[in-house]
């Protein structure tokens, strides 16, 4: 039986700008982006063909607090969670074509001066979420390309983290979406854009316990997901995400990850690395198919960068105290509520509502 993931929030960060918390398309001042790359004859003298190349800026800097973020603007008690990385979520219904761009790049401008690596997720393809609480996306194959394209557009120069298309892989054998070799297709297409960008793209493949199968019969409960990931052109990405907005236990997830870096490899797809959100995993008994803003759900490890062999590290994709969707207390999916916050900061009186 298909476990269900969370359901995802639909553009926390947009949210909060139409409520007058952010300005991110307002008059905040850019960052200056990134300079461009120079031409060989202004590059000066050349190094030694021996020099050692510098690192990847990535692997040295921290991640990016954006002070924008909604949490910011609900008060000391929820410091916990503002003081944390907490990546920005892309879609077309707040960040339509005509504008992505240049919302991509005033954030990593912004996360480029503060020396720091910024986090994105892209999250609007057609048929999102398969008509469920985050659903949307742009209407087909073409519409989505120009946007993706616009994205990678605001990202040149810069050297991101990006997610994408929580959940996108793991509905295609749930037969949910009628738009499935299309979907995979779409993710190729734009792992491959996307990262000949900048970003290190991680393709998201759900979690360990969303299964293609009876995980108390099936020996192999992700089947045929490594299959799908190479078609989807993990060969061109950083690697995949694993428990994008869920409650999965840390462990479980390094042993769901390790299991898919394997089959890869078995694939010929070698090098791959993944990292695991962690923003809502800290209860120790996580309860299958409650996943809408559960009561017992609790904060997480802290996202870090680690590059511990394929583990890439944790990260904060969800981000905490923002609704799954109108169940157990929330408001619509993606809404800042106080009560979600201090259950997850294990309040013993949590706030009465949002």
């Amino acid at each position: 039986m298909l476990l269900r993931p969370a359901r995802l929030p639909v553009l926390p960060l947009a949210a909060a700008v139409a409520l007058g918390v952010l300005g991110v398309l307002g008059p905040s001042p850019v960052a200056p982006a990134a300079p461009a790359r120079l031409a060989a004859a202004d590059t000066g003298p050349q190094e030694p063909a021996t020099a050692r190349r510098a690192p990847d800026p990535r692997t040295v800097r921290g991640l990016y607090v954006d002070s924008r973020m909604p949490v910011h603007a609900q008060g000391p008690a929820y410091e916990p969670i503002a003081k944390k990385a907490q990546a920005l979520w892309l879609g077309s219904e707040y960040y339509p074509t005509d504008r992505v761009a240049d919302v991509v790049a005033e954030y990593v401008g912004l996360a480029e001066a503060a020396d720091k690596t910024p986090m994105l997720v892209v999250y609007s393809i057609p048929d999102r979420d398969c008509g469920q609480y985050s659903s949307g996306g742009l209407p087909g194959v073409e519409a989505y390309k120009k946007w993706v394209a616009e994205v990678a557009e605001g990202l040149e120069g810069s050297s991101p983290l990006l997610v994408l298309e929580p959940d996108a892989l793991p509905f295609y054998h749930g037969g949910e979406c009628g738009n499935a070799d299309n979907r995979v297709r779409l993710l190729r297409w734009a792992t491959r854009h996307l990262a000949d960008a900048g970003a290190w793209v991680y393709i998201d493949v759900g979690h360990s316990g969303w299964t293609t199968g009876d995980p108390t019969t099936d020996d192999t409960p992700w089947d045929g997901r490594a299959e799908l990931l190479k078609k989807a052109g993990v060969a061109d990405a950083r690697g995949f995400s694993t428990n994008v907005s869920n409650f999965r236990r840390t462990k479980t997830e390094h042993h769901y990850a390790r299991w898919m870096v394997r089959e890869l490899r078995g694939l010929g797809v070698k090098g791959t690395k993944y990292v695991v959100d962690t923003s809502r995993n800290g209860a120790k008994d996580p309860v299958d198919a409650d996943v809408i803003n559960p009561t017992w759900a609790r904060l997480g490890r802290a996202p870090r960068l680690r590059f511990d062999g394929a583990f890439d590290g944790t990260l904060w994709v969800k981000h905490p105290g923002e609704s799954d969707g109108t169940v157990n207390g929330g408001p619509s999916s993606g809404q800042w509520c106080d009560l979600l916050a201090d259950r997850l900061l294990g309040k013993k009186e949590p706030g009465p509502g949002c």
